[in-house]
């Protein structure tokens, strides 16, 4: 019997999330704690944050 793959929920950013990301990032907060936060994954934060140009994470 085949293993059945977990479907991937995507759910778009909206401008409150556009939002909280650019205040964590002035706010220089962990990206594992803005992660658990927001309810999403690490990489997709610094994927969105990469896209609109701002910076996460101790590496700026």
């Amino acid at each position: 019997m085949p293993k059945k793959t977990k479907k991937i929920a995507r759910r778009t950013y909206t401008a409150a999330d556009v939002k909280k990301l650019r205040a964590h990032s002035k706010a220089r907060t962990p990206v594992v704690k803005i992660a658990k936060q927001m309810k999403r994954s690490a990489p997709s934060l610094r994927m969105k944050a990469s896209s609109l140009g701002i910076g996460l994470g101790h590496q700026r």
